[in-house]
């Protein structure tokens, strides 16, 4: 039987080596799972990511393009963002949501959290199904080109499953909204 509690790593050490705004960098001195001494880099986030998946009444979404500076390319996603820690995750959605659609949400739903890479970054994310929506104004973010994409929530499916769609947490979402509304008969 695996015992789920147990770490079988041994932190030696540990230093900061680099921080922003956003992130924060360590390295730990480690003896692995096997006593062999070695390094662990961590990316330390200091924000929630926050991922919501507005669907009308028409069954469409909306989808967000931009250029992703790291990837050095363009990328279609579920509006996103990041929330701080401290606060409420479901009032960082709702200002994600308004922010890069200009949409509010009377109706909200948690489907998803998830870890976006486990194996370098303690990032956790939350992914919402926002619905009953009402347009607004957006307010994008003095680094933020948008675009804002209009489509059928089948085609965001679609584009998940094609690798149109490559961003982790807007594949996960998708497929995870997917799941509960083909299950309550919606998709």
């Amino acid at each position: 039987m695996i015992d789920e509690t147990h770490n079988p790593w041994t932190t030696l050490s540990t230093r900061e080596v680099y921080h922003n705004p956003w992130i924060k960098v360590r390295e730990d001195k480690v003896l692995n799972p096997n006593g062999g001494e070695g390094i662990y880099g961590v990316v330390s986030m200091k924000n929630k990511a926050i991922g919501i998946i507005p669907i009308d009444n028409e069954g469409y979404t909306y989808l967000i393009g931009q250029y992703r500076y790291p990837l050095h390319e363009y990328s279609w996603e579920i509006p996103m963002g990041g929330g701080l820690i401290e606060n409420d995750i479901l009032e960082s959605a709702k200002r994600e949501l308004q922010e890069e659609t200009g949409f509010t949400a009377a109706k909200w739903t948690n489907i998803c959290r998830l870890h976006t890479s486990n194996s370098v970054t303690d990032e956790e994310g939350f992914v919402f199904l926002a619905e009953e929506l009402t347009a607004g104004e957006t307010a994008f973010e003095e680094t933020e080109v948008l675009h804002i994409r209009k489509v059928p929530f089948k085609e965001a499916v679609r584009m998940a499953l094609s690798n149109e769609i490559t961003d982790a947490i807007s594949v996960a979402g998708i497929l995870k909204a997917a799941f509960l509304l083909q299950e309550q008969g919606r998709l």
